[in-house]
């Protein structure tokens, strides 16, 4: 058989990992080494070579993205012979597995998903009723620690209290938010694989038929998988599964939301005869930046090892700045945008990536005033805005009345005259009786004990849902959703929106009638018995989960460093590399967390293709304070002669005046000698201070001093009386 069109295109370590014999196989794929196209090959490769039915075959991911372009290479690949084949992200996998065998799974036929938006709703409401103190127990907390509870596959009975009375309290809460998902048919993003997790547990033979029917595993991204994910794969592996892992454990930036780095090491140890092949040579970045990445990187222990390598030219040295403070960074860093687009160059090349979102602002601020076009990377995704999830709302609790999520969203949006001591008695009542919103809701508009307008406000509801319900199965996807806006008077009620935002809200709505008539149910969809709106309020759900993606109009993309994972650029600007903010001081203060930071930093280094730019300021204000700073010791680990200063790093120790002879006191002199930072003097009234940053020149110099106790000032230089110590 001819196999060229499979294996021509690849180096000697793809086309290895590609036609590998039969077993189980871990690729190690570097930054920019073609780890899709290995993978997509290999899919190839079993169904035309080793005539494994594309049913037999099972590739996870962890985003809908990316399981949608390895749809569209496989189907270029193998001619669109791909009907059968199950490609997607845990969740959407697990999520079909449960509408399958949702009696198996002792779950609503009809369940609905929680987003993390509805999740924080219900949890807030679980504790309200269980009367936690919130200013002790924090929400937000609690939602952390039963989501990672879950991610280690946890139920509230398998965990240890004893002498931990606000661990406790912590389970307590867990467990009523079990109680109340339970009887709202809810499943939020966690439950959806721990739950299928389960189901495998407690029925082997449903076990057995899933691993006769996918015994070909590949798994992408493999060091972002967690404890559950792990488990989950290793029970449906079994003996006989075949297992294809690629992963890159110097990739491993998520061990804060629960990824295992270690599983690659483990999957290693626990697969018996696992072959390794690495993939090292990259089609991305500069020699010099892969220089600066293996430079970098090779300071982290423990890991398994890979030295990139490009047979393109060395490129550009890497151009490193030294800001005065944050204003002058972002200048520089915006001047060099402008001088890249004033010579032809494309907006959307150009990142500007950052430890903390709080960073973005100052930069936001310089590409307004220059009028650039720029986009923040991770916003607010459509399925996410307001409008839409109140929408989305009708019809979810029309679809099942018990989504108390749901039903909280739209009782009185827009509002309807069912005011918070009625919702307070519907809630008390729901509690009391064990049972759904929506079945006290009716029990309390039969009760005389209400008043007339409530019990009539209540009775109105109910019977708008039953006829969206009654209505909506004869109404194709787009004409229910068009019912849902005029019957609810939702847009009516967004048309009076006085915060500015109506235009923009009402075209959202719009687009959503765009999007449900655009929507199709995929095969994995009807092999699951999903009906249209099943599968649209299911794809809207795990849609809103994932981080925004970065296409769009030409413009500069501003983003975190996690965010910027799996996406590369012509010209990035990497800024903040200062101790304390990147490393964070969390990172640096508690052990075994530096490493996964100089990950992030490699992550970073190696999304820029030409042209990378390292900032950092010598004063930046944070907290509230202007603090000085120095240079990220990631900076000091790359090789100096990979860099370029683009203006020498200014020396504290020189005088603030080019005078031989400098006056004890700082006047106006006149003199446009370069005034330098970092130099200690004292106010009569300020106290002891240190000079941070100035401005101008002559008589209308201004330096801000951070002083010890009075905070940071600017002052005029000459009416200061600042003296020199």
């Amino acid at each position: 058989m001819d196999v060229s069109h499979l294996l021509d295109s690849l180096n000697p370590p793809q086309r290895e990992a590609v036609s590998a014999a039969p077993g189980h196989t871990l690729v190690l794929a570097g930054a920019g080494s073609g780890k899709t196209r290995v993978l997509t090959h290999r899919i190839a490769w079993l169904v035309e070579v080793e005539h494994v039915p594309v049913w037999a075959i099972l590739s996870v991911t962890f985003t809908n993205k990316a399981a949608g372009e390895m749809r569209g290479r496989l189907d270029r690949l193998l001619s669109g012979r791909t009907q059968g084949l199950n490609v997607g992200t845990f969740h959407g996998i697990a999520h079909r597995l449960l509408r399958r065998h949702w009696r198996e799974a002792q779950i609503s036929e009809n369940f609905q998903i929680l987003d993390a938006d509805d999740q924080r709703r219900l949890v807030k409401r679980v504790m309200q009723g269980l009367n936690v103190d919130e200013a002790r127990y924090s929400p937000r907390q609690a939602v952390w620690s039963i989501n990672a509870w879950k991610d280690e596959g946890k139920r509230p009975d398998s965990i240890e209290t004893r002498d931990h009375p606000s661990l406790a309290v912590f389970v307590e809460i867990y467990r009523a938010y079990e109680g109340a998902c339970h009887r709202g048919g809810l499943l939020d993003f966690a439950e959806l694989l721990l739950r299928s997790h389960e189901l495998w547990l407690h029925d082997p033979a449903l076990l057995a038929h899933y691993r006769e029917r996918w015994s070909y595993l590949l798994v992408d991204e493999f060091q972002d998988t967690n404890t559950l994910q792990y488990a989950w794969l290793r029970l449906l592996a079994g003996q006989h599964g075949q297992v294809f892992a690629v992963g890159d454990d110097d990739q491993a930036i998520y061990g804060w939301r629960g990824a295992r780095v270690e599983n690659i090491q483990h999957f290693l140890r626990d697969f018996p005869n696992v072959r390794s092949v690495r993939l090292e040579q990259n089609y991305r970045s500069s020699g010099t930046i892969l220089k600066a990445a293996n430079a970098l990187i090779a300071r982290n222990c423990d890991r398994l090892g890979k030295n990139l390598w490009t047979t393109d030219g060395a490129g550009q040295r890497i151009a490193v700045y030294t800001a005065y403070n944050e204003q002058d960074e972002a200048r520089f860093v915006i001047e060099r945008i402008r001088e890249h687009l004033d010579t032809g160059g494309q907006a959307n090349d150009i990142a500007i990536l950052y430890r903390s979102n709080a960073q973005s602002r100052t930069f936001e601020e310089q590409l307004v005033q220059q009028r650039l076009a720029y986009r923040v990377y991770g916003g607010q995704r459509f399925f996410e805005r307001a409008e839409i999830k109140d929408a989305l709302a009708y019809l979810r609790l029309a679809a099942n009345r018990h989504d108390d999520a749901a039903f909280e969203r739209a009782v009185n949006t827009p509002p309807r005259g069912i005011g918070d001591r009625t919702l307070d008695i519907v809630r008390r009542q729901a509690r009391d009786n064990n049972s759904s919103l929506w079945d006290s809701a009716n029990q309390a508009s039969t009760d005389l004990s209400l008043g007339g307008r409530a019990r009539n406000a209540l009775h109105s509801f109910a019977k708008l849902i039953e006829q969206l319900a009654g209505e909506g199965t004869r109404l194709g996807l787009a004409e229910q959703i068009e019912q849902v806006l005029a019957c609810s008077q939702l847009r009516e009620h967004y048309q009076r929106d006085r915060r500015g935002n109506a235009e923009s809200r009402l075209e959202n709505l719009d687009e959503l009638l765009n999007v449900a008539s655009r929507f199709e149910p995929t095969a994995e969809d009807l092999d699951a018995g999903l009906s249209e709106l099943s599968a649209f309020l299911a794809h809207a759900t795990l849609e809103a989960g994932e981080a925004q993606g970065g296409e769009g109009s030409d413009c500069v993309q501003l983003m975190t460093l996690h965010s910027a994972k799996g996406l590369e650029f012509q010209q990035v600007f990497l800024v903040g590399l200062e101790d304390g903010l990147f490393p964070s001081q969390k990172s640096i203060d508690e052990d075994g967390r530096l490493e996964e930071e100089r990950r992030l930093a490699y992550v970073g280094i190696t999304r820029a293709r030409s042209h990378l730019t390292i900032c950092h300021a010598e004063s930046r204000r944070l907290h509230g304070s202007v603090m000085m700073t120095r240079p990220s010791r990631f900076l000091t680990e790359i090789p100096a002669e990979l860099l370029d200063e683009v203006r020498p790093r200014v020396q504290r120790t020189r005088p603030l005046w080019s005078h031989a002879a400098r006056p004890a006191r700082l006047r106006d002199t006149g003199n446009e000698s370069g005034l330098q930072l970092g130099q200690p003097v004292r106010h009569p009234s300020f106290g002891d201070g240190v000079v941070v940053s100035a401005e101008g020149t002559g008589k209308h110099t201004r330096v801000q001093v951070r002083f010890e106790n009075a905070g940071s000032k600017w002052l005029v230089l000459a009416f200061a009386k600042l003296t020199l110590l």
